[in-house]
């Protein structure tokens, strides 16, 4: 319950404090639910377009998940997601957003990441998870490992969130049609600019003028 007396107006702000991060948080893992998620993707991408600072977009999914749940059960499963959540949390910044946006699909932004960096950080979280040992009964432990793909947001472009999505929802097929427990980032940290994103950049769909 909220502190304070009930209904005086402390105890009314932390009952309304309390439903808004209980709408924003995945109830089995704690984190970001993929509504939060997708509001911290739009602000990020916009001011990213503002400011041109680096931001990094990792998506996460446990490899062969689908057999943790047959062999195991369904409540293994959910152990084995919160494991996976709470080695995100531990290898994160506070300024990042780590989400569980699906099943067994985590993502996480990070706001000002030189790309220099981009390729260490994902593969840090990648480990992690790879060496973390999970106790899933009195004498059974279990280990999971995850395809990491990863895409920065073009700087100084008005973009859209399911873009930048999309790009790095391509270096996670990637990774794991090379053979998964992997980490794939796009090529260059700069994106060729799509033509969405002219029209976006430029308020027009029409930019033949432009090149």
């Amino acid at each position: 319950m909220p502190p304070g007396a009930p209904g005086s107006a402390a105890w009314m702000q932390g009952l309304i404090d309390a439903l808004c991060d209980l709408s924003s948080r995945d109830a089995l893992t704690g984190l970001a639910n993929r509504r939060s998620f997708e509001s911290g993707l739009a602000r990020e991408i916009d001011r990213v377009a503002r400011s041109g600072e680096p931001a990094l977009l990792l998506l996460l999914d446990i490899d062969h998940f689908k057999r943790v749940n047959d062999t195991h059960g369904h409540a293994v499963g959910d152990l084995v997601i919160q494991a996976v959540a709470e080695s995100l949390r531990e290898t994160v910044r506070p300024m990042d957003l780590p989400a569980r946006i699906g099943g067994e699909e985590f993502a996480i932004i990070l706001p000002n990441c030189p790309p220099a960096f981009g390729l260490t950080v994902a593969e840090r979280l990648r480990i992690h998870i790879e060496e973390r040992v999970i106790r899933v009964g009195p004498s059974q432990t279990l280990g999971v490992t995850v395809s990491v793909g990863g895409a920065y947001a073009p700087q100084w472009v008005r973009s859209t969130a399911n873009l930048w999505m999309e790009r790095a929802d391509l270096q996670l097929y990637r990774a794991k049609a090379e053979g998964r427990n992997r980490t794939c980032l796009e090529p260059t940290p700069v994106s060729i600019v799509s033509a969405e994103e002219k029209g976006l950049l430029f308020g027009t769909s029409n930019f033949g003028e432009f090149e």
